[in-house]
Order: structure tokens, then C-alpha cells, then sequence
């Protein structure tokens, strides 16, 4: 079983920061890329911001200078620091993990956290 649990989400006003986390636990032998994905109502689920496992980060323009994606190999955890919120930032935060479970395969699975609610408002 691998499970992963987003938190840190919440109501911020406009302007604001949130500190986004997601932990991933179970069978795990290593873990490839890992990411931040967004749904907001009507909408559909789009990238937020990706982390390769040698750390090099990729950003939706929405995004870009505002959010930072990092990641802790030794937890098995990505983060997301988001700051200058904006309304538009509202939506269901989900992240995701490519991730193997055994050494005797070299197929990477995705696996995905069940969301943490993110509302900036004032």
C-alpha cells in the first residue's frame, strides 16, 4: 500500500502565503518525479509545479515567482510555498508522486493525494 497526504491548506487572504506539504508512505523503493496539480470548481485539474528527483523544478506561467516546489528525498515529502495568493489560487491542491514499490521492477507508478482545499479570499 503507498498513500499520499497532502496538508497545510486552508483560507488565506489575497496577498497572503500558505505552506503546502504532502508526505508519502507505504511500500516505496524510490520515488522519480513529484508534483503539485490544482482543480478549481468547473475547472479542470491542471499543473501547478513539478520537481525532477535531482531537483530541478518546472512551474505553470500562472505560477512562476510566486510558488516554490521542493522536496525532502530522506522523508519521502514535497512542499509547496506558495506566496502573493490571489483569488484565482483557490482550488483543491493535489499532489502526486511517479514512484516505484519494489526492486524487481523498473516501472514508475503515479500516485495521488486526496487534496487539500485552498481559499484565498478576503
Amino acid at each position: 500500500q503507498v498513500q499520499l497526504v497532502e496538508s497545510g491548506g486552508g483560507l488565506v487572504q489575497p496577498g497572503g502565503s500558505l505552506r503546502l506539504s504532502c508526505a508519502a508512505s507505504g511500500s516505496i523503493f524510490g520515488i522519480n518525479a513529484m508534483g503539485w496539480y490544482r482543480q478549481a470548481p468547473g475547472k479542470q485539474r491542471e499543473l501547478v509545479a513539478t520537481i525532477t528527483s535531482g531537483d530541478l523544478p518546472n512551474y505553470a506561467d500562472s505560477v512562476k515567482g510566486r510558488f516554490t516546489i521542493s522536496r525532502d528525498n530522506a522523508k519521502n515529502m514535497v512542499y509547496l510555498q506558495m506566496n502573493s495568493l490571489k483569488p484565482e489560487d483557490t482550488a483543491v491542491y493535489y499532489c502526486n508522486a511517479d514512484l516505484r514499490r519494489t526492486e524487481y521492477s523498473s516501472t514508475y507508478y503515479r500516485y495521488w493525494g486526496q487534496g487539500t482545499q485552498v481559499t484565498v479570499s478576503s
